[in-house]
């Protein structure tokens, strides 16, 4: 970020560009999570960060927000560009804001707290004023259950390290990153003051290629993945998905991986389960779906698929087949749950499997198929896609998809709503159903993994789900939603 910036510099763009263009993204973020006009408490400190932070500000109270603002320091200890950004702030008049349609009638967002108090370059440990300010940030989200947005990174986070102050460092719901991802929102110890990142992009600033491997996937990098469909387009070029999945008691796994597919544009989707559950599930799944009983898995080898998804709600009652069916297909396969399972036995099976395979571990899972010990998540994902040549799609608050010579992908999106049943089911059909239009098991990886977790999010900030009452369902109808979003990225 910091080459990044001086090479902007160096051709001629001004400081001052750079900030509006972040303020505007900041400001952006603020509406997407938040669509209708609330309060938003600016905690504005006396660099660029802060003026980041006022130029939002200045956005939002055009939308018609209402904006409080919290100098941590003199105004006249500030940089000329936040001084500049916060007289512009307190011009603009009540006369010159539009109506917004509708706010008199809707319920206001609750609180939103704004951290633009330090940006990149700062330590770790704090001191007064930033430090009062840092504290009062985090009793608002205490006490009045605010919502904090820090802009950049959280005051009191280590950018390069993720080292956090000790007593004082911000706790984020959401950070709102400039340009790209600092290493130290992503390691994981700085999970839980870090929140869901969005990421900011600017015009201005080229990647630099030095720069480290570690990714966090955007609406707007993963765009090129969903080309737009030819108007001639027929459902043989979208994939013919095998489903292998639920066993008795173990229904629901079936449906949810059957819609997920569905969902995420697969041509055709053949559900194969055991006979005894067969006409429950065929009377309850989805119409488009087509539903098959099974009494030899080893019969799945005959069958005219393209990809397959295998393992959720399964059983181990026929691992044996179950392993059969993972080494010899030579199609690629998503294997989830009890297909991990079964694996976790025969470990070593995963180097002998004719067809690519793309693992989705939620961490016991991964517990089971690997000794992870002290290893950080990212360290795990690395060793072992080293060991075994497959690729990862580690579940958890960060995900993780990882494949040998591949640079690790951490997904950006969700909520801790999504940990409840059944999430898992839904993420193992839409990738299945990526697969089967032709992405790779990484990209199918990284686009899974997002727009189920922004799907969550919708659920939840666009609808009247809680992280309480959010379910698996939820998500799977706000698939349409997210799937549009990075299409067309919102402005």
């Amino acid at each position: 970020m910091r080459v990044a910036e001086e090479a902007a510099f160096a051709r001629g763009i001004e400081v001052e560009t750079l900030m509006d263009e972040a303020g505007a993204g900041v400001a952006r973020a603020v509406r997407k999570f938040f669509p209708h006009p609330g309060t938003c408490s600016v905690y504005a400190g006396k660099g660029h960060n802060g003026g980041d932070a006022l130029v939002a500000a200045e956005h939002l109270k055009r939308a018609g927000w209402k904006i409080d603002i919290h100098l941590a320091f003199p105004e006249n200890e500030c940089g000329e560009l936040t001084r500049k950004k916060l007289q512009a702030l307190g011009d603009l008049r009540r006369d010159e804001l539009p109506l917004v349609p509708g706010r008199a009638e809707a319920r206001p967002s609750k609180i939103v707290v704004l951290d633009g108090l330090l940006g990149l370059g700062a330590k770790h440990l704090l001191r007064e004023p930033i430090r009062s300010a840092a504290r009062e940030i985090n009793q608002l989200r205490l006490a009045h259950n605010a919502f904090v947005l820090a802009v950049d990174l959280p005051t009191g986070l280590d950018a390069d390290s993720g080292e956090i102050d000790p007593e004082d460092c911000v706790i984020a719901d959401f950070t709102i990153t400039i340009g790209f991802a600092k290493h130290g929102l992503i390691v994981d110890p700085a999970l839980d003051f870090v929140g869901r990142i969005e990421i900011v992009p600017l015009a201005d600033l080229v990647p630099n290629v030095t720069a480290p491997k570690e990714l966090a996937g955007a609406a707007h990098s993963l765009k090129p993945l969903l080309p737009r469909r030819k108007f001639s387009a027929y459902k043989n070029q979208f994939g013919r998905i095998g489903i292998v999945a639920g066993s008795k008691g173990f229904v629901g796994a079936a449906l949810m991986t059957t819609s997920g597919a569905l969902r995420a544009g697969a041509g055709l989707v053949e559900v194969f389960v055991p006979e005894e559950i067969y006409p429950i599930v065929a009377s309850a799944a989805p119409v488009e779906a087509m539903v098959k009983p099974v009494r030899s898995y080893r019969k799945l080898f005959e069958e005219k698929i393209d990809c397959w998804a295998l393992g959720p709600g399964l059983g181990k009652s026929h691992a044996t087949e179950i392993l059969e069916l993972i080494k010899g297909a030579e199609q690629p396969m998503v294997v989830d749950a009890d297909g991990l399972n079964i694996l976790a036995d025969r470990i070593d099976s995963l180097g002998h499997c004719r067809g690519p395979r793309l693992l989705t571990p939620h961490p016991g899972e991964m517990e089971r198929l690997f000794e992870v010990g002290k290893m950080s998540r990212a360290g795990a994902a690395r060793n072992f896609c080293e060991r075994f040549p497959v690729t990862l799609l580690f579940k958890g608050s960060r995900t993780i998809v990882a494949e040998r010579d591949r640079p690790l992908s951490f997904n950006t999106t969700g909520n801790p709503g999504m940990a409840s049943g059944g999430m898992g089911d839904i993420l193992t059909g839409v990738c299945a159903g990526l697969l089967g239009q032709g992405l790779s098991l990484y990209d199918a990886a990284r686009l899974g993994a997002w727009v189920c977790g922004r799907a969550a999010e919708m659920s939840i900030f666009n609808r009247h789900a809680s992280e309480q009452s959010l379910l698996a369902t939820d998500a799977l109808e706000r698939l349409g939603d997210a799937f549009k979003e990075i299409q067309i990225p919102l402005v």
